[in-house]
């Protein structure tokens, strides 16, 4: 996570793991989420989908210093399950990210310290499936350019490591992408050299996009 301003990792994609504990059945879905709204809404979507199991215990981490930090041991032995989700959370380095653990009772006990093994084992191993993704701090920069130069612009912008983070079609095309603010200065001037300054400029505040694979 980013204390620094330099990023921070989240995942590409939902992923879905079990693990047999004591004949336990521990079910984790990792699901990548911008604001709490989205963490709920994937939560109740897991409810829904196994409304036979006993418990669903919850973690999840926002934001570019995982500053909204929420969890749920719900109805298992307070602090045996969200909040060792939550530690595995931050323990594999990620944000923007929930965890909802499904267990189904296997008929033996696994005490305090059992329950927060497999909790956090089961975060762990979903965490270490899923394909993570660096989002850095970006200046965000509007070009504008006529059909002629468009096209080649975007296509000289992906091989630089700029994709595209938006392409509006209208009167002219704009392309909409985030720069490293460090680097600013040097990418309007290959712009410009690109489109014999032909191209449109605008720039825009910051914010945390994905950074190019």
């Amino acid at each position: 996570m980013d204390a620094t301003g330099a990023g921070y990792t989240t995942i590409a994609a939902r992923v879905e793991t079990e693990l047999e504990i004591e004949r336990s059945r521990f079910i984790c879905v990792l699901e990548r989420v911008e604001h709490e709204d989205a963490a709920r809404a994937v939560i109740a979507g897991v409810r829904a989908a196994e409304p036979r199991a006993r418990h669903h215990c919850t973690a999840f981490l926002i934001g570019p210093r995982g500053e909204l930090a929420r969890s749920s041991d719900d109805g298992e032995p307070s602090g045996t399950a969200g909040l060792p989700m939550l530690e595995a959370l931050r323990g594999e380095g990620l944000s923007d990210v929930v965890a909802v653990v499904t267990r189904y009772f296997g008929g033996v006990l696994l005490g305090t310290g059992g329950l927060v093994r497999a909790y956090t084992a089961s975060v762990q191993e979903s965490a270490r499936a899923a394909t993570r993704v660096r989002r850095g701090l970006r200046t965000l920069v509007s070009l504008t350019a006529d059909y002629d130069r468009g096209p080649s612009l975007d296509a000289e912008l992906r091989r630089l490591g700029h994709p595209p983070l938006d392409v509006v079609y209208g009167e002219d095309m704009r392309i909409d992408v985030g720069v490293p603010p460090e680097d600013l200065d040097a990418f309007a001037a290959r712009v410009a050299e690109l489109t014999a300054g032909a191209a449109g400029i605008r720039i825009g505040g910051t914010a945390y996009v994905d950074e190019a694979r």
